[in-house]
């Protein structure tokens, strides 16, 4: 077929440039080739697939796309330089390296499929799930497949180059044993990320509170550390193997909503009925008001102290959550303060009474 068109161009171009001539007509009739298979997917399998009751085919389907025009692209490349008589001396060269091309292409081609299929599992599937162990394994997972994908891809180059893959077996066996060593920490920190999202001591979201004293928020757990959002907006990065074995306060668990203790003390010579009607009555006024207290909670004291100058007692309030705790306090000692002035009920400060004994003689 290529002679023949070869014997038409050749009146035109002359016989010298004829297979020239044949290529470059090949690599054009591939263009279109490709140019037409692209306007199919999109005005064709993109609108029957626009139908169904997934996008899981969608997702597949833009995701193969560029590879296989890419792909067609090459095989006219290839059948071009296979008309090139000059170039069939590098026959051995071409052939390796276009097998090669097309090993990382259907890599390529694989991981973007799973890709597509990781997206659309993230959107339909994990964001309906009541757990966030699927959210948070997802990344990690197409990593790891990406890696084992590409891996792959390597050993059929090497055996495509001729590597003796025998002893590429027992290299990477040894050479294994050596990586693990050197990666050992990284290793733990993989393992104790893992620990972490499923068995769950914190999620993605969480407030919590370190053993070293840090609050903040949980943004992310990877697979070498976890980040927190102090409430400064700073973060601050722990290795998970550490955290793993950290004492670590989660104020979101079992559930967000929270008692809040205010310590408060009066003066000896106050009515301690007074008090704690007075007290529970601001209480339950800044329950009512206050943004981010539980409406609902029907605050209460607790004398718990004979302290050295105040008898010391707790309020307990109720917040839907710990940071909402910091206005409820702040709002309701101003009101108490406030109360307790205009009821004439006293705060007192450190007192010391001395007591002198007078002698006999000097």
């Amino acid at each position: 077929m290529f002679e023949f068109v070869s014997e038409l161009v050749s009146p035109f171009v002359g016989q010298v440039y004829a297979d020239y001539a044949v290529a470059v007509i090949i690599i054009l009739a591939f263009v279109v080739f490709a140019r037409l298979f692209n306007f199919i997917i999109k005005h064709f399998v993109l609108h029957i697939s626009a139908k169904t009751k997934t996008e899981l085919d969608d997702m597949i389907v833009n995701a193969i796309s560029l590879p296989i025009f890419i792909a067609i692209m090459l095989i006219g490349v290839f059948i071009a330089i296979q008309t090139l008589p000059e170039l069939s001396v590098y026959a051995f060269y071409i052939n390796t390296s276009f097998t090669i091309f097309y090993i990382l292409f259907g890599a390529l081609l694989v991981i973007r499929i799973i890709g597509a299929f990781v997206q659309w599992y993230a959107m339909n599937v994990a964001q309906r799930t009541k757990s966030k162990v699927d959210d948070q394994f997802l990344p990690v997972i197409k990593k790891v497949i990406k890696g084992v994908v590409l891996f792959l891809a390597l050993i059929a180059i090497m055996g495509v180059l001729g590597v003796n893959l025998d002893s590429v077996v027992v290299g990477l066996g040894v050479g294994g044993i050596a990586i693990a060593l050197a990666l050992q920490d990284t290793l733990s920190q993989f393992f104790s990320g893992a620990y972490i999202i499923l068995d769950r001591p914190i999620k993605i979201g969480d407030f919590v509170e370190l053993d070293s004293g840090e609050k903040g928020y949980v943004t992310d757990i990877g697979w070498r550390s976890t980040r927190i959002r102090l409430l400064s907006n700073n973060l601050i990065i722990i290795p998970n193997s550490k955290l793993a074995e950290s004492k670590i306060i989660n104020y979101d668990s079992p559930q967000q909503e929270q008692s809040v203790v205010v310590p408060v003390g009066v003066s000896y010579h106050e009515d301690l009925e007074k008090v704690e009607k007075v007290t529970v009555e601001v209480a339950r006024k800044m329950q009512k008001t206050v943004e981010g207290a539980v409406k609902e909670h029907e605050p209460f004291i607790r004398y718990n102290e004979f302290g050295d100058s105040n008898i010391n007692f707790s309020v307990i309030l109720r917040v839907q959550n710990y940071v909402a705790r910091y206005k409820l306090i702040h709002e309701f000692m101003k009101a108490l303060k406030k109360e307790y002035d205009r009821k004439g009920i006293e705060i007192s400060w450190p007192v010391r009474k001395v007591y002198t004994h007078k002698g006999r003689g000097k």
